[in-house]
């Protein structure tokens, strides 16, 4: 017997988003407000030359630097106020959430409910201030040391370029937190997933460009489409995911009434964490060779500097092994924080729920936790797998950052986040609707 809800998931069409004016209005925040991130991505720093950095940049894209460029949305390519984008942001939030584990003050807040979230949000905000000043402190001696990038080099240069930069990212900070709270799907997610859509037509034509010129073969270019289209529909399936845990319900007596046990399933995610992996594995690796690079780009800095810079670019087996690394240690280490397995146990019990054969309680959670462990295992290695092989093909085929697993990975996760979270209002819409309409036939009779 079919469900209202999966009725109602059936009957969603344009005509229902048409009606739902609530949504209407969230998608055009959303679309504004990506709109002027954009605009922003082509507003270049004051005091340097374009054209001279430009050149720079063609010369060093296919390091660390054309990464950094894929989540900027091209706004290092620009080199504009929004350069640096979000990933100082993020990396606070990582390291915020690690002292969480190992800070007794931290982890009392994060128990205080949404007035203790509200203090390690402004502690990760002054984190990112921190950060980002000091990034776009190495941008600017990285840009005086580049040639004739920098039209009056000096310590207003450096200033100016600190403030501008910084002020860019607390910008896009509150727009993501903006589009969160007023838009739809989640703010500083869209964010990073614009940058590298408004960025694949040019990946896609100077690919082909590449072809013409006899740079790429015809076989790599087929072999770079098929297996895209294969990470995306593997990214699909895995993302979609679930081992459901059986839960039974006892009965229960109502009133004079007797209510039959009910069962119902606890579903798990393949991959409980998501995006978030790849993107602060990226983050964490961004954070420190940015200034490695532009330091070694200028000459300066000790052999070892140079030595680092050389490691760490794409197809490197020191880049390759720290981003897989990264990757799964953060796979296991968000889905900790995401999901607890005593919480869910002691709602179980609450609610008279048990998994059979599984004594309710502490061993219930402990089974959970097995459980969750064992599929974050195969999670972990999907997200390696999706985010390695594009990486060596990127490395040996000099193929576009932006045919990688990591930007297939946001871009898709983030579009189907995205999708049901618009499937979602237009549901609660269609229940308004029914309810509306059951209270007037109520009236008529």
């Amino acid at each position: 017997m079919v469900s209202a809800a999966e009725q109602l998931a059936a009957n969603l069409n344009f005509s229902a988003l048409a009606k739902a004016e609530e949504l209407k209005k969230r998608i055009w925040f959303t679309l504004g407000a990506l709109l002027v991130y954009r605009f922003g991505t082509y507003i270049p720093l004051p005091g340097i030359d374009p054209t001279a950095w430009d050149q720079i940049f063609r010369t060093q894209a296919g390091g660390i630097l054309g990464m950094f460029n894929m989540f900027a949305g091209g706004g290092i390519h620009r080199m504009a106020i929004f350069a640096l984008n979000i990933m100082p942001y993020i990396s606070a939030s990582i390291i915020i959430q690690l002292m969480t584990t190992v800070s007794p003050t931290l982890e009392q807040l994060k128990k205080e409910g949404e007035q203790g979230r509200k203090v390690i949000n402004q502690y990760t905000r002054y984190l990112t201030v921190v950060l980002a000043a000091f990034q776009a402190y190495g941008i600017s001696i990285g840009l005086e040391g580049a040639g004739n990038v920098v039209t009056e080099p000096g310590m207003f240069f450096r200033i100016s370029t600190v403030i501008t930069l910084t002020g860019g990212t607390m910008f896009l900070m509150w727009l993501g937190e903006q589009i969160t709270a007023r838009g739809i799907g989640n703010g500083i997610s869209l964010i990073i997933m614009a940058g590298i859509v408004a960025e694949l037509p040019a990946a896609i034509a100077g690919m082909l460009e590449l072809g013409r010129q006899g740079a790429l073969s015809t076989a790599i270019i087929l072999i770079v489409v098929v297996m895209a289209v294969v990470v995306i529909a593997f990214i699909v399936f895995m993302e979609r995911a679930q081992r459901r845990l059986l839960i039974q319900y006892p009965k229960r007596q109502v009133g004079n009434r007797m209510f039959e046990g009910q069962s119902s399933h606890l579903p798990l995610k393949l991959n409980t964490s998501g995006v978030i992996p790849p993107i602060f594995a990226s983050s964490l690796l961004l954070l420190p060779t940015t200034i490695a690079q532009f330091t070694a780009q200028g000459g300066g800095g000790p052999e070892w500097w140079q030595t680092v810079v050389t490691q760490l670019s794409h197809g490197r087996p020191l880049f390759l092994i720290l981003y897989i690394a990264l990757i799964v240690f953060f796979a296991f280490f968000y889905t900790a924080i995401v999901f607890n397995p005593t919480e869910t146990a002691d709602n179980l019990k609450k609610h008279g729920g048990f998994i059979p054969g599984i004594r309710p309680g502490e061993r219930t959670a402990e089974y959970i936790d097995y459980v969750l462990t064992r599929i974050t295992v195969i999670g972990a290695a999907y997200l390696s797998i999706v985010c390695l092989i594009p990486e060596i093909l990127i490395s040996q085929a000099a193929v576009p950052f932006y045919f990688g697993g990591t930007s297939l990975l946001i871009v898709v996760s983030v579009t189907m986040d995205t999708v049901a979270q618009v499937q979602g209002y237009l549901l609660a819409h269609q229940y308004e609707g029914l309810i509306k309409r059951s209270k007037l036939r109520g009236r008529r009779r």
